[in-house]
């Protein structure tokens, strides 16, 4: 064989050495750092979904007749505010019956 091939072989073989060996420590240290901040970091505690916290979006007649759960009525007024950017308000909620 060559020598001039051969030497480029070798430097081909130590340069994708180096490569997988640099990636291969970024990756580590990557997951070593989620591991560290997962175990030690601060724990946001969850907050609990209220009904009182969405009574100034919603009017008299949805606050007497929202019997859904929770989060679905904070899914619909997040949706609604979203959407109207803020302007729009949730006059009325029925349930639509299947015929």
């Amino acid at each position: 064989m060559n020598p001039d091939i051969q030497s480029a072989f070798l430097v081909l073989l130590v340069g994708m050495i180096t490569v997988f060996v640099v990636l291969s420590l970024v990756v580590l240290s990557g997951k070593t750092l989620i591991l560290l901040v997962n175990k030690f970091g601060p724990v946001p505690q969850k907050a609990s979904i209220q009904k009182r916290d969405f009574q100034p979006l919603l009017t008299d007649s949805v606050r007497s007749s929202a019997n859904m759960r929770k989060e679905q009525l904070a899914a619909m007024v997040t949706t609604v505010e979203i959407i109207t950017q803020g302007k729009g308000r949730i006059i009325k909620i029925e349930k639509e019956s299947n015929k």
